[in-house]
């Protein structure tokens, strides 16, 4: 089977190298750490035990945050290592954890390729972040008997349920090689059941995005921001985050409606992608809005002139900051099919939130909406929804302190999910905050 899949990615990957060649000279990508795409990650030396953590993308590494502290203070004898797959993962993982934890790319599912990475981190467990499952890495890691868990794991009903589905008793005999599976939710753990994994290694633990959301009112670097963009609370703002593809274009056309009853309002633009900054902000100017793009107006800089009613934000990392500062928020890839962007950062901070009928990766969408969130149906809908909120600020303060609750009640996920990493390590989870774990003592059942 492996030689099978080796060939069909082989020729998976002569297919898409005209794609890969044009994105590496047209966006930069791919570039950056090749030989690690095929196993030559870095050498992990010494007799400390190590975790290996697993992140595909930006999200994913944010999301193991917690886990990974959580791994540290309560396993302090075993090493933490990371991987990511996409080059907004990187560097992201660069950013929180690097150096104090290895960080490198992961490699291709090539038989070899996987071999070798396997060789040269010899990990005694290996995490996966949310569905990041390819059969000849599993294959490896269980002919070496390293057990692999899938953490805070999800399985959208429109795309990864029906793709598995395809794949007939093959997709059962793929989940049963992990040791545990943690999901998201219910409803999660329902569709790897019904795909042939077995009930006993299922457990649903919850999301861990809840627990890295953090629940405050302001967060550092947004006075800074603010500054920089001439954003102050006489001209309302609003914020629409994570955009998708077609889906700017929809915002700006509810925007314009907002606009004709809030004449000093202003917009937030932050795409979830930023090789489509550039792309955005042509789309902007097109529908003759006057914009202030973010990378022109850094920390310390002169603030744009005019107050243009549309920002772009075109840096990676500020998110929160523009959400801190919003009145109302529009969270993205939902007017889209494209299964929605995280809502729960934007819930924490108590903002009035919305989004769009397309939440697939979220099912959690429907309870936040039970929670002060609003979901719209299409532009007009946002449009609405926007202009309601400025207002009326009470009836805004109230729906993202309903959210915010909501937030805060759903955290722990972290917790359980290190409480089944133990329990694969045959560990005791700590029983108090800043406990280490203890190893688990065996009964001699033999009198």
């Amino acid at each position: 089977m492996g030689i099978l899949l080796d060939i069909l990615y082989a020729a998976g990957l002569a297919v898409l190298s005209p794609v890969w060649g044009y994105r590496m000279i047209r966006h930069g990508r791919y570039r950056e750490d090749i030989a690690q795409r095929f196993g030559a990650v870095p050498a992990r030396y010494g007799l400390q035990p190590t975790i290996w953590v697993h992140g595909v993308s930006l999200g994913e590494v944010n999301a193991a945050r917690t886990l990974i502290d959580a791994l540290h203070a309560q396993l302090p004898d075993y090493r933490v290592v990371v991987s990511t797959t996409t080059e907004t993962g990187m560097a992201q993982a660069q950013k929180l954890y690097a150096p104090d934890h290895m960080v490198f790319r992961w490699p291709l599912d090539f038989t070899w390729a996987v071999g070798r990475a396997l060789r040269r981190i010899r990990p005694e467990l290996v995490v996966l972040m949310e569905g990041e499952i390819w059969p000849n890495f599993l294959a490896a890691c269980n002919r070496s008997r390293v057990p692999v868990v899938l953490v805070n794991g999800r399985m959208s009903a429109d795309k990864g349920y029906p793709r598995y589905r395809r794949l007939g008793p093959l997709a059962g005999r793929l989940f049963n090689r992990l040791t545990a599976v943690g999901v998201q939710h219910e409803r999660y753990a329902e569709r790897f059941a019904s795909l042939g994994a077995a009930p006993e290694k299922l457990r649903v633990t919850g999301m861990m995005k809840f627990d890295t959301a953090e629940v405050v009112d302001r967060i550092d670097g947004q006075d800074a921001l603010a500054a920089a963009l001439g954003i102050d609370g006489d001209e309302p703002l609003v914020v629409a985050g994570g955009t998708g593809s077609d889906e700017e274009a929809l915002v700006l056309d509810a925007f314009a409606e907002v606009l004709s009853r809030h004449e000093t309002a202003r917009l937030a633009l932050v795409p979830r992608k930023p090789e489509r900054f550039d792309e955005v902000a042509r789309l902007v100017r097109d529908r003759n809005f006057a914009l202030a793009r973010r990378r022109d107006h850094a920390d310390g800089a002169a603030s744009p002139h005019g107050r243009p009613p549309v920002i772009l934000g075109d840096t990676m990392g500020e998110l929160r900051k523009f959400y801190a500062l919003a009145d109302a928020v529009f969270v993205g890839r939902s007017l889209v099919p494209a299964g929605g962007s995280d809502m729960i950062e934007a819930a924490a901070l108590g903002k009035a939130v919305c989004f769009g009928p397309h939440t697939f990766n979220f099912p959690q969408a429907d309870d936040m909406v039970a929670h002060g969130c609003v979901r719209v149906t299409d532009a007009d809908g946002l449009a609405r929804r926007l202009s309601a909120w400025l207002d009326d600020p009470t009836a805004a303060a109230a729906a993202g302190a309903a959210a915010r609750e909501y937030v805060r009640s759903q955290q722990g996920a972290t917790r359980r999910t290190v409480a089944m990493i133990c329990d694969v390590l045959g560990r005791e989870p700590a029983v108090a905050d800043g406990a280490m774990a203890t190893p688990r003592i065996r009964e001699d059942h033999d009198a």
